[in-house]
């Protein structure tokens, strides 16, 4: 994920004199009609905001750097932050449940929780890599932004929520987006629980400053997994559980995803041995 965007302003007003694509219209069209919210809890769908990108690559002393987006960059739909999103937004059973205002929440490795917790998640070591591009400004990377990110433990626990985990903090964690747009966090695969398709929830911010507080936040969003992951990670002792609950629901069930998945749906390599590398680019406007 160490994509320069050296000169990718040049190409992209080059770009943008270009002719629209038909894709892209089709995009316009289909951001139009999911503006509409969903009655359930999953909020609406992709917004108008659609930018042609393009590849550049640079060759230099050190080799070659290629930047890269895929197709066109469009801002993620607009979701719910659920019941426990633990950004000073609502209460636990201890008051209100602020991740944002703990000492050492700012960190890349999630797995284990902050002061005043000290647990440590279980599960199949998971690298999530997510893009931040600004759709405001023609795909430019969103260095400087930060993204605050929170989802369920292997059994389909959220903690500083839920029963013996309130004064836990795991699987939460903000990171300030690098020179690429880029943050990184390492955590667990995340478990099925009923009622929901596996998904992973956040919130970007303008900065990292500005992340502490939810008054602040540009967009709340959720992504999910290619079902051929969900199986072969659900397929292990240790995710049982999650196999039988993913067996009663679909992406056109859940009241999150059934609006469709194309720019939520996450890219992933690797294995339940060696672990998961998930990517996803990520449109907002800042």
């Amino acid at each position: 994920m160490d994509h320069s965007h050296h000169s990718l302003a040049e190409d992209l007003e080059r770009m943008l004199a270009t002719q629209t694509s038909r894709r892209q219209s089709l995009r316009w069209l289909f951001a139009s009609a999911a503006a509409v919210p969903l009655a359930g809890c999953g909020g609406g769908g992709a917004s108008g905001d659609t930018v042609a990108s393009t590849t550049t690559t640079a060759t230099g002393s050190t080799g070659t750097t290629t930047t890269t987006t895929t197709g066109t960059c469009s801002v993620i739909p607009e979701e719910t932050g659920g019941p426990y999103p633990g950004d000073g937004t609502n209460s636990n059973g201890n008051g209100i449940a602020n991740a944002l205002a703990l000492s050492g929440i700012v960190r890349s490795d999630i797995r284990t929780s902050v002061a005043p917790g000290s647990k440590t998640a279980a599960g199949i070591t998971t690298t999530l890599k997510l893009q931040i591009v600004n759709v405001g400004a023609s795909c430019a990377s969103a260095a400087g932004a930060a993204v605050y990110l929170w989802h369920c433990d292997r059994d389909g626990n959220y903690s500083m929520y839920a029963s013996g985990l309130t004064s836990e903090n795991y699987l939460r964690g903000v990171q300030e987006a690098d020179s690429t747009g880029t943050v990184t966090f390492t955590t667990i695969f995340p478990g099925c629980y009923s009622g929901r398709m596996p998904h992973i929830h956040f919130e970007v911010y303008p900065s990292l400053a500005k992340a502490t507080s939810a008054a602040n936040r540009v967009k709340t969003s959720q992504f999910t997994f290619p079902m051929a992951t969900l199986n072969e990670v659900y397929a292990t002792t240790a995710y049982s559980t999650s196999s039988r609950n993913l067996a009663s629901m679909s992406y056109a069930t859940d009241n999150v995803f059934s609006d469709g998945t194309s720019l939520q749906m996450a890219s992933v390599s690797g294995d339940p041995v060696n672990g998961y590398v998930v990517t996803l680019t990520i449109g907002v406007s800042l």
